[in-house]
């Protein structure tokens, strides 16, 4: 029998965002996860706010939003406002009802400013961490390093000399007609004129030059889980400047590993490693001259050839924050807001991992 398309205009019903969300559903240990880690981060968000005022949106929403915009790859915080008019699982992570009024998307941009004073993105990224380490599901000894380009909000025709003045009025003022062919071009003599702090850099030889930050991750070999990420300027150095930094506060035990690629097969990294009491599992790639900086006995070790097994996991972290996240290229400009998000990116995704590995 053909069913009826009833015409109702309203009704009234009991219901809460609780019930409509599945009893399985992963992103409820997510929220588990997440609750307490903001729980732990009340006396920052008090030292934030003002005792006296208006109240303001409380921080703990503004970075579950954060969260569920890279979980569910919403591509800019006007768009998550609007979702979270009629998103109902989107509201029940935020602890919203089904009648409050959502927040405009303004919201994020007067409380950056808050959050990057207080470094809340990094405390939120290290209490997550310190989560997984509680749960025993990060190993103490064997880790990877690895780094990657992430594409700055700001064009190429931007990159101008730095002592250039622009006397003549572009054609287009939108979207002016620039011929930069032919022309040496480097980070020393020009800068953009859009985003001051990005510099130009290429992935590898043969590729294209694009303005861009770097993006560096440590992670635990076990279970894949990020011990540190961090935000640089793409200098060409960054790589092996923010690993050795990355290790410093992550390492516990002597005799850890670190597995890379051979782009940190240089004699000053690994001097530094070793400095360290860390064992550089890095692939061997031989200089100019003949030499290779790893000796062939650690070469031969079964350790090693397992460290540059699970170093190719790193790979898939930068893949899922260029994804899903949405990281693959910066929303904001300067390095300081770009780093904000990328450590939201990075707790993100250990939110998701974590959700899966424990038991249910």
């Amino acid at each position: 029998m053909r069913g009826t398309d009833t015409k109702q205009a309203s009704m009234y019903c009991l219901m809460s965002p609780e019930s409509v969300v599945p009893a399985g559903h992963p992103i409820r240990a997510i929220k588990r996860l997440a609750d307490h880690v903001l729980a732990s981060l009340s006396p920052t968000f008090d030292a934030m706010y003002a005792g006296t005022g208006r109240p303001s949106i409380p921080p703990e929403r503004l970075l579950k939003a954060t969260v569920l915009m890279a979980l569910y790859s919403v591509r800019s915080e006007r768009q998550f406002c609007e979702q979270l008019n009629y998103n109902l699982l989107f509201r029940w992570f935020a602890d919203m009802d089904m009648t409050e009024p959502g927040w405009d998307h303004s919201t994020f941009t007067r409380n950056r400013e808050r959050l990057l004073q207080h470094d809340v993105a990094g405390k939120f990224f290290h209490a997550v961490v310190a989560q997984a380490r509680a749960a025993h599901l990060m190993s103490t000894e064997h880790f990877t390093v690895d780094g990657t380009l992430i594409e700055a909000w700001a064009s190429t025709k931007s990159f101008k000399p730095k002592d250039q003045v622009d006397r003549d009025p572009p054609d287009d003022p939108g979207n002016p007609s620039v011929d930069f062919h032919g022309q040496k071009r480097s980070n020393d003599t020009h800068e953009s004129t859009t985003d001051p702090e990005a510099r130009l850099a290429r992935k590898g030889v043969g590729k294209e030059a694009k303005l861009a930050y770097s993006a560096h991750a440590l992670m635990e070999n076990r279970h894949g889980l990020l011990v540190d990420f961090r935000v640089d300027q793409a200098d060409g150095r960054a790589e092996r400047r923010n690993a050795l930094q990355m290790l410093r506060g992550a390492v516990r035990r002597m005799r850890a590993t670190l597995g890379a690629d051979k782009a940190f097969c240089t004699e000053d990294f690994v001097v530094g490693c070793r400095e360290l009491g860390v064992t550089p599992h890095v692939a061997a790639h031989v200089t100019r001259s003949g030499r290779c900086v790893i000796d062939a006995r650690t070469i031969r070790t079964a350790g090693y050839r397992i460290s540059q097994r699970l170093r190719k996991r790193v790979e898939e972290i930068f893949g899922w924050a260029k994804t899903t996240g949405g990281f693959r290229k910066t929303r904001f400009i300067g390095l300081a807001r770009t780093r904000l998000a990328g450590l939201m990116v990075a707790a993100s995704y250990n939110l998701l991992r974590i959700a899966r590995l424990l038991p249910a």
